[in-house]
């Protein structure tokens, strides 16, 4: 299909005149919001492909899968041709590079992050933590980190929260104090986490960003699509991954100002999960990220039914906006209709209010930045329509493209190397090791008298056999009686040998004689 990304900018769609996306504003962010049905994943594949045909590299979640079409060549149907029509285009078939990806390795590469990498605050969140058990995880962290324990996995975070809560009493005067129920709580939670799919994203090998950020033979970006149908039923981890993969952008992308394209262009789909019980410090390191990695070359687009959901102070920092249809049937969609229209740059020929809620399926009100910064007056637009298919492609076809992939089995196969579990079981077994030693040293010390009055009161057993608590209290009852009768041996001898100094040397002799039985 014609296009405009040659000349800097990406063709959307048309009103009184072309609407386009500039590509060196791109990484100013952006929004795409209206109700379902409306045209959000086709205005969300029309921009991907763009982006796409400059050269720049598209990270995007896939909620129901209709994305997937990108990958193969779209179908010149009937309403597509109608459409290209009016909005004055030729229609030109194409298909797109595409990395599928999938946290559960079902429908693409498997995704995953180290716990280490994830951090205490994210983890808190994804576990729905409070205040006190994500402070005892803190300590948890910072236990492991001063131990040079790797966190990797989710066993490697239970195991060191057992560390944590078998040795409280220690930690609680260096950490602060570290509760049974707090690690009790911790420990339930990770087994939910587990049960949502946890253990398959937490472990190596680990995503790395570059290969999020690559292009094909032709020069075009490589578009990363990950499979969210099934991780929907997992909200929570679904949202703290993506914020996850964010931060990780931020982090390990150098400063580039602003480019004449951006390097990554980012969608957020069904953003209001990442705010939704958000609390106040991570909803301040969501503002953070978004207002600082634009510096990064990362554009962030959140899509999204309301533009309620999104929080003032992140968007504030949407530059690029494309609203399709609002239902106010209650009073909350009356109040976001009008957020919505508010948020727009006024145009005196349009009631923008009105308008949103009268627009059908591929129509829009867009505002992109001009050159200068500044955005554009709000413009009724016809989406155009995209040259890759419309809805999902078949399994099939899934299983060829992830089969040809520039990533093929490089994160198809889990690596378990030792890190916090094996370290801390390796520890255990070792002490436990010990205590069976001093137990045998122990047992082979109770011979003579001491195994005679064992064997009546049942205390001899197999070398290297640990004792019953019965054994116990016998074993003690044991060395009671033997210190009675060495003590009485002592006394009987010193006064055959005479007097007070033969009851001395009398004493000498027998714990000499008797030393492996008295010995503690």
């Amino acid at each position: 299909m014609a296009g405009k990304e040659s000349t800097g900018k990406i063709f959307v769609g048309k009103s009184e005149k072309p609407e386009e996306l500039t590509l060196r504003l791109a990484n100013r962010h952006g929004l795409v919001t209206g109700a379902t049905g409306t045209g959000k994943t086709v205005t969300l594949q029309v921009l991907a492909e763009g982006f796409s045909n400059a050269g720049v590299p598209v990270f995007a979640a896939d909620i129901k899968g209709d994305l997937s079409g990108i990958a193969e060549v779209g179908q010149p149907k009937d309403f597509i041709l109608k459409r290209c029509k009016e909005v004055g285009i030729e229609y030109q078939p194409d298909q797109f590079p595409v990395i599928f990806w999938d946290l559960f390795g079902e429908q693409g590469h498997p995704i995953r992050a180290t716990v280490s990498e994830m951090g205490p605050l994210l983890l808190s969140r994804l576990m729905n933590l409070n205040d006190t058990q994500e402070g005892v995880l803190n300590i948890a962290f910072r236990v492991a980190d001063e131990q040079g324990l790797l966190l990797l996995d989710l066993k490697d975070l239970r195991s060191i929260v057992t560390f944590v809560g078998e040795n409280a009493d220690k930690l609680t005067t260096a950490y602060g104090n570290v509760s049974t129920a707090s690690v009790g709580a911790i420990q339930r939670q990770l087994l939910v986490l587990e049960s949502q799919g946890g253990d398959k994203f937490f472990g190596e090998p680990a995503l790395e960003i570059k290969d999020l950020m690559r292009t094909d033979r032709d020069g075009r970006g490589y578009i990363s699509v990950l499979a969210a149908d099934k991780l929907m039923s997992s909200p929570r981890l679904y949202s703290t991954f993506l914020l996850w993969l964010l931060a990780e952008l931020f982090e390990e992308m150098p400063e580039v100002g602003d480019p004449d394209k951006p390097k990554l262009v980012f969608f957020f789909d069904e953003a209001h999960l990442l705010f939704d019980e958000a609390p106040k410090a991570l909803l301040e390191k969501i503002e953070q990220v978004v207002r600082l990695i634009r510096s990064k070359g990362v554009g962030v687009y959140f899509v999204t039914q309301n533009p309620l959901d999104v929080p003032d102070t992140v968007l504030a920092q949407l530059g690029n906006r494309v609203q399709h249809a609002l239902r106010a049937y209650t009073p909350r969609d009356q109040k976001a209709v009008k957020a919505a229209a508010d948020t727009f740059r006024p145009n005196p020929k349009l009631k923008t209010a009105q308008v949103i809620t009268e627009m059908g399926v591929g129509e829009a009100l867009v505002s992109f930045l001009e050159d200068k910064g500044a955005p554009s007056i709000v413009q009724r637009c016809l989406i155009r329509p995209p040259s890759g298919r419309i809805g999902p492609i078949t399994p099939d076809e899934r299983r060829k493209i992830t089969g040809d992939s520039p990533v093929r089995g490089q994160y198809d196969k889990t690596i378990d190397r030792e890190s916090a579990y094996e370290k801390l079981q390796k520890k255990t077994e070792e002490q436990m090791a010990d205590a069976e030693a001093q137990e045998r040293e122990e047992a082979s010390s109770e011979g003579g008298i001491g195994g005679l009055i064992g064997t009546i009161f049942g205390t001899n057993r197999k070398r290297g056999e640990r004792l019953s608590t019965g054994q116990r209290v016998a074993r003690d009852v044991t060395r009671t009686v033997t210190n009675r009768v060495a003590g009485q041996i002592a006394a009987d001898l010193g006064r055959k040998v005479g007097g007070s100094i033969g009851g001395s040397v009398g004493r000498s002799i027998v714990r000499g004689v008797l030393g492996s039985i008295l010995r503690r």
